[in-house]
C-alpha cells in the first residue's frame, strides 16, 4: 500500500501546493542539465551531432534514474516524504489548468503573452480564433504529457518510471526539434518521447470517449498528420464541436473556437483528469494485493 500512499499524496500535494520551487524542481534539473550539453557541443556533422545528443540525453535519463533511487537509502519516513516529492513533480495538473486558464483574455495582446507561454509557434500574427485554438490544442496535448504518461509509468515501473518519463519529455520539450540546430542532436530524444507517449496518447483518447464515444472515434480516425500529440486534439475537437488547427500541419473541423471554448476544455480536462486518477488509485488497490 505504500505505493497508493505515495500517489495519494502526490495528488493532494499537486492540488492544494501545486509546483515546487523552481530551484527545487527536478524536472528544472533535467532541463538545465542539456542546457548545459547543448550550450557547449559545437556542432559538427550529423553523425557526430547525433551521438552526442544522445549522450547528453542518455546522461539526463541516467540522472532521472539515481534522483529515483535516492529515496531508498534513506530513513523510512524521508524515503517515503521524499518520494511523494519527486512523483508530485514528475506530473502537473493544477499548474496546467492555471497556464492555460490565463489565457481566457479580452484583450487580445494580454491573451497573444499567454498563449505564447504554453506554446512553441509564433503568436503575435495569431487571429482571436487561432489564440483560441492555440490554447485549447496545449491543453489537449498535455494531458498525456503532463498528466497521463508520468502515472502510467509510476502505475508500472514505480518512481523511476514516472522521473524517466519526465527526463525524457523534458529533453524533448527542449531539444526535440526539426531545425538545423537540433535535428540530429536531438533526435534521440524526439524519437524516445514518441516511443514512451505512443501508449498513454491513446489511453487519453480513450478517457474521452464516455462524453461522446461515436465523435471522438470519428476524430481519432482522422488524426494522422502526428505520430501522438494530434490524437488528444482531435478527440478535444470532437467534444468541444469546434475546429483545432496549427497551419501547415493539421486541421479538425467544427465551428469557430470562441474565448468561452477555453473555459470548456478546462471542464472536459478536469473530468478526464479525474477518471485517469481514478483509474490509477484502483489499479493500485489491485496490484498491493497482488503484490502481498
Amino acid at each position: 500500500m505504500e505505493y497508493l500512499g505515495i500517489f495519494i499524496l502526490a495528488i493532494v500535494w499537486d492540488l492544494t501546493l501545486g509546483e515546487p520551487p523552481v530551484l527545487l524542481h527536478p524536472t528544472v534539473w533535467f532541463g538545465r542539465l542539456i542546457g548545459f550539453f547543448d550550450k557547449h557541443y559545437k556542432r559538427r556533422s550529423p553523425a557526430l551531432d547525433f551521438v552526442a545528443g544522445t549522450f547528453a540525453s542518455l546522461f539526463v535519463i541516467a540522472v532521472a534514474f539515481a534522483l529515483s533511487r535516492l529515496p531508498g537509502f534513506l530513513p523510512k519516513w524521508l524515503c517515503f516524504a521524499l518520494s511523494v516529492y519527486l512523483l508530485k513533480s514528475s506530473f502537473a495538473i493544477k499548474s496546467l489548468a492555471q497556464h492555460v486558464r490565463n489565457t481566457i483574455r479580452e484583450d487580445i495582446e494580454e491573451q497573444r503573452k499567454y498563449v505564447s507561454w504554453i506554446v512553441s509557434r509564433e503568436v503575435s500574427k495569431l487571429d482571436r480564433a487561432h489564440l483560441n485554438s492555440a490554447a485549447i490544442e496545449s491543453l489537449a496535448e498535455n494531458i498525456t504529457d503532463s498528466v497521463v504518461a508520468p502515472l502510467f509509468y509510476y502505475l508500472i515501473f514505480g518512481l523511476s518510471g514516472a522521473l524517466i518519463y519526465r527526463a525524457v519529455n523534458t529533453l524533448d520539450a527542449m531539444i526535440g526539434y526539426k531545425n538545423e540546430r537540433y535535428l540530429y542532436f536531438g533526435k534521440f530524444a524526439a524519437r524516445l518521447d514518441d516511443l514512451l507517449n505512443f501508449i498513454p496518447a491513446r489511453i487519453t483518447v480513450l478517457l474521452f470517449l464516455p462524453f461522446n464515444p461515436g465523435k471522438v472515434i470519428q476524430y481519432w480516425r482522422k488524426a494522422r498528420f502526428k505520430l501522438n500529440s494530434d490524437k488528444p486534439i482531435a478527440a478535444m475537437s470532437a467534444i468541444l464541436g469546434v475546429w483545432l488547427e496549427k497551419k501547415g500541419v493539421y486541421r479538425f473541423e467544427g465551428k469557430e473556437p470562441r474565448l468561452e471554448d477555453i473555459g470548456k476544455a478546462l471542464r472536459v480536462y478536469w473530468a478526464v483528469v479525474e477518471e485517469w486518477i481514478a483509474f490509477v488509485f484502483v489499479s493500485e488497490i489491485v496490484k498491493s494485493f497482488f503484490v502481498q
